[in-house]
């Protein structure tokens, strides 16, 4: 007789599948719950204290990412062309004020210095020789007119002579032969003496020529000492020295090179006046105002904040002043959030300062809590003046 076990059979639903077993619901422990609780508190809590510092001082504070560090660099190029005779620093190399940094081979310049100090020289060797025929004239002037006074006094004698023979003449004391002897001599003494006075106003004439001779020699003379002191510049010029100090950059020069005026040799960048240009979007410029600290983070310097102030805001926006500013009034317009370049002061140990190059990419943010009842005052100004504008 074969043994029959009957085993346990589980429920089943109407479509012959078995039933889920109802599993015991779990419930949070009183100490679980409580720790739920803190947390849930402390997020509220850090929500709310968050808020508060919001509203009352993180809302205040302007940050940028598209800010570098600036200097005005000054670029060093020759006012006269010609070969490089020395350089006379190094790339990299630190300089001061005045320092010499190139020299210019100065032959061309110095030829042009003694060719305007010979056009001094003809200058001044022409008009010391119109002066001394100027002398000579006065020479010769007082000479005609002495011959002019006798001549004066000779046609007057004979003038007077031919007056008393003539009526002798007609009454027959005097020949007539010895009268027309008489006249034809007042005749020539006439002559003699306007001759004597023709060549007098002649011989005045010609010193009015050498006078106009010697003024001619004098703006002659002081183009010639301009010439010479535009050549002693340029024989200056053909050494190069440092207009500000700092540190060189970007040299391009070498021995030898020939250099035409205006040619960039090398950039000299003072390390000790650098700031920062900080391009802050047209939003956040509300409250801006020179002066207000600034919190500065360098992105070659990790975990070291340096501070600064608001030096001054640009007077537009960084396209206004682009080649080709846009012209929103032509195609079609999309409107982009603008920026506006912010100068700003570097405050830095030495020791920081010689970590800092222009170029580097900074983080500023900055404190405007101070200028925040202004918003609120150009408000109350411009309500007021809507509503004297209505009143009206």
């Amino acid at each position: 007789m074969t043994d029959q076990r009957f085993e346990p059979q589980e429920p089943k639903n109407d479509a012959g599948e078995p039933e889920a077993t109802a599993k015991p619901s779990r419930r949070l422990s009183g100490r679980a719950k409580l720790i739920l609780l803190v947390l849930v508190a402390g997020v509220l809590v850090a929500g709310v204290m968050w808020f508060i510092r919001y509203e009352s001082h993180g809302k205040y504070l302007q940050e940028t990412n598209d800010a570098t560090i600036q200097a005005d660099a000054v670029t060093v190029a020759p006012r006269v062309a010609g070969y490089v005779a020395a350089v006379l620093i190094a790339e990299n190399q630190d300089v001061r004020p005045g320092q010499p940094l190139v020299r210019i081979d100065p032959r061309n310049a110095r030829a042009q210095e003694a060719q305007a100090q010979a056009q001094i020289a003809i200058a001044s060797a022409q008009a010391d020789a119109a002066r001394a025929q100027i002398r000579e004239q006065y020479a010769a002037i007082d000479q005609a007119r002495a011959q002019l006074a006798a001549a004066r006094e000779k046609a007057a004698y004979d003038a007077s002579e031919v007056a008393r023979y003539r009526p002798l003449a007609a009454s027959g004391a005097e020949t007539r032969q010895q009268l027309a002897r008489l006249e034809a001599t007042a005749r020539q003494s006439a002559q003699e003496r306007r001759a004597q006075e023709a060549a007098l106003a002649a011989q005045q004439l010609r010193v009015g020529s050498l006078q106009s001779q010697v003024e001619q020699g004098r703006p002659q003379g002081q183009a010639a000492r301009a010439q010479l002191a535009s050549a002693n510049v340029d024989v200056g010029a053909t050494v190069l020295t440092a207009a500000t100090g700092g540190r060189v950059g970007d040299k391009t020069v070498t021995v030898g090179q020939y250099v035409q005026a205006g040619t960039r040799l090398m950039s000299i960048v003072p390390l000790d006046r650098l700031y920062i240009r900080a391009n802050f979007k047209e939003t956040q410029l509300a409250l801006m105002r020179p002066g207000q600290p600034v919190s500065i983070h360098v992105d070659a310097l990790d975990d070291v904040e340096l501070k600064g102030r608001i030096e001054s805001l640009a007077p537009g926006t960084g396209a206004q002043f682009s080649l080709l500013p846009p012209q929103n009034a032509t195609g079609n317009f999309t409107k982009i959030t603008q920026r506006v370049p912010v100068r700003v002061s570097i405050e830095a140990t030495p020791a920081a300062r010689r970590l800092l190059v222009p170029g580097l990419s900074v983080t500023v943010t900055v404190d405007t809590i101070a200028a925040k009842q202004e918003i609120d005052a150009i408000r109350d100004q411009q309500k007021q003046v809507q509503q004297r504008a209505r009143s009206r």
